[in-house]
């Protein structure tokens, strides 16, 4: 069972890794909180296999673990601090400098996000994943309608930190 657990918990990493980059980079500043994140959303993703029963997509699972598990871990992440480099190095995934927008607006925009309340962070990561509503009211346990208000908000405060950086997130 544990060799199962390995294959899926590799294959999961493996193809999600971008997805949980952004949570943590999302919800922390420094890269030593980020390292120490990252393990922590791969140990609940781990402890969460045998409870996933394929009702909802991989990546809907993969997301709820780690917003859940990045909401827990902010609330003590000092206690964190003594644990960190123990299993996995992060870096973030590759860009092309053609097709993505600047390492400075990608951080402007980071750190904007990281000013929203916590369940806002949440949606707008989402959204910028391309999710739906009802993916998103999946993952949050919330109605669409109010995934779609929470967006609006989270859209109108960034865009107010952002000073007119970027037209649309």
């Amino acid at each position: 069972m544990v060799a199962d657990l390995e294959t899926i918990f590799k294959q999961w990493l493996g193809e999600h890794k971008g997805l949980l980059y952004r949570v943590v980079r999302a919800y922390c500043n420094t890269a030593a909180d980020q390292d120490d994140l990252f393990q922590e959303i791969c140990l609940q993703l781990w402890l969460s296999i045998p409870r996933f029963e394929g009702k909802a997509k991989v990546s809907t699972w993969i997301y709820r673990v780690a917003l859940n598990t990045a909401l827990v871990w902010n609330r003590g992440e000092k206690n964190r601090r003594k644990h960190r480099d123990r299993f996995i190095t992060i870096a973030p995934p590759q860009q092309t400098a053609d097709s993505q927008p600047s390492q400075e607006i990608i951080d402007r925009l980071y750190e904007a996000v990281r000013k929203l309340p916590k369940v806002d962070t949440s949606v707008v990561l989402m959204h910028l994943d391309g999710l739906g509503y009802d993916e998103m009211a999946q993952i949050l346990g919330i109605s669409e309608s109010n995934v779609g208000v929470k967006l609006n908000r989270a859209k109108k405060q960034l865009a107010q930190l952002l000073g007119g950086l970027i037209d649309d997130v």
